[in-house]
């Protein structure tokens, strides 16, 4: 008997090696897929200004027509197809091919393209006002643009953070309230326990695309509401999905949606201030005349793009800081030790997530604390 328990903690130990060799690997495959695709549209878009092409693709547009604004979609819209056929590949063996390849994803071919094709419709409807509304300000106030644009964009999140959960993720994705009546008492419960009201709790077909497992909050105002992947819901025990639960519910104590948006929204109009600046200078040294000229708008796009990638690690910061926020909720609440390390282990297993990946990227690029640090946590946390 004993050794038969030897032989299974051994046989243990070297599937968790093997996971964990995997987990680095699929890490490391998705960190390099992201760097290459962020070089590669700076890359291009940097070489399509200095080339001239940006110029060129402006007149191209203006053939067709003299209105500045069906000009303007004419050359981002063919703008945004030269980028997406180049970045293609890439995507197709990140989203499509690699997780095939370690056994995370359920998509078919078919499947992938569906999703895609309606991505693409639903970018197209909420990309193209946005961006005739960008295009009028920064065309008739040339020199206060980006206080406007920002208080636009500010509103447009808003509306957008209502509108997602009932009519954008509906279309990608099937919802109906928990139907486990165990889940449902223990989350009703912990509701009742916090002072918490949600507008529903519902589970989605998170399984039709891929085998990982995740929760979330989503919605703003009366649109808010608790959503668990299916796959969640499949695997784990109902004290572990009423952790999760915790843990969501956290964020939502903890207000950290309004707190995100409302850094979200510093963070933007100094983004929209900061480049403003940059761009104003440095039109003339591309050969740009004005700042509404259509060419020379990838050139702010690439600016934004850049402050974007500054300002990741400051972001990162942040979302861990709320990350330990919640886990810290979910544990005082339920005080269960036990459900908070099986559900990070199943997490980890599941999602193929690096237990302990590299302080540096961690540090610039995770918006989670590792699962590692945060068993570690649940380990010596004190009730």
């Amino acid at each position: 008997m004993n050794n038969e328990v030897i032989t299974d903690s051994i046989q243990d130990k070297n599937n968790d090696g093997k996971r964990d060799k995997l987990a680095k690997e699929y890490s490391k495959v998705n960190q390099i897929i992201s760097l290459i695709e962020t070089i590669l549209f700076f890359v291009i878009t940097i070489l399509f200004i200095v080339t001239g092409y940006s110029k060129s693709l402006e007149a191209f547009a203006f053939e067709f027509t003299s209105n500045a604004y069906i000009a303007l979609l004419i050359f981002f819209g063919l703008f945004g197809i030269f980028q997406s056929v180049i970045s293609f590949p890439l995507g197709f063996y990140s989203e499509y091919i690699l997780e095939h390849k370690y056994q995370l994803s359920n998509q078919t071919i078919t499947g992938f393209f569906i999703e895609k094709f309606k991505g693409m419709l639903v970018g197209i409807l909420i990309g193209v006002p946005l961006t005739l509304i960008f295009y009028y300000i920064i065309r008739n106030y040339p020199e206060s643009w980006w206080l406007i644009l920002g208080i636009a964009i500010f509103f447009f999140s808003v509306i957008i953070g209502r509108l997602a959960p009932v009519l954008i993720m509906p279309l990608f994705y099937k919802f109906k309230p928990v139907a486990n009546r165990e889940i449902e008492d223990r989350i009703k419960s912990l509701c009742e326990k916090t002072g918490v009201k949600v507008q529903g709790i519902f589970e989605f077909d998170m399984s039709k695309n891929t085998k990982k497992a995740n929760a979330a909050f989503t919605g703003l105002g009366k649109s808010k509401r608790i959503i668990l992947g299916d796959t969640l819901l499949e695997k784990f025990s109902p004290e572990e999905i009423e952790m999760v639960f915790a843990h969501e519910m956290g964020h939502y104590k903890k207000r950290h949606i309004l707190k995100l948006m409302s850094v979200s929204v510093i963070m933007t109009f100094a983004g929209l201030y900061f480049t403003s600046l940059l761009y104003s200078d440095t039109l003339g040294f591309f050969g740009f005349s004005s700042v509404s000229e259509i060419a020379a708008l990838p050139l702010l796009f690439l600016y934004l793009g850049l402050f974007g990638l500054i300002t990741t690690p400051v972001s990162s910061i942040l979302s861990r800081k709320y990350e330990w926020e919640a886990d810290t909720f979910a544990l005082e609440t339920t005080l269960d030790r036990k459900s908070f390390i099986s559900a990070m282990e199943k997490l980890a297993d599941q999602n193929l997530a690096d237990k302990t990946p590299n302080k540096v990227i961690e540090f610039l690029f995770h918006s989670h604390p590792s699962i590692d640090k945060r068993i570690k946590f649940a380990e010596n946390f004190k009730f």
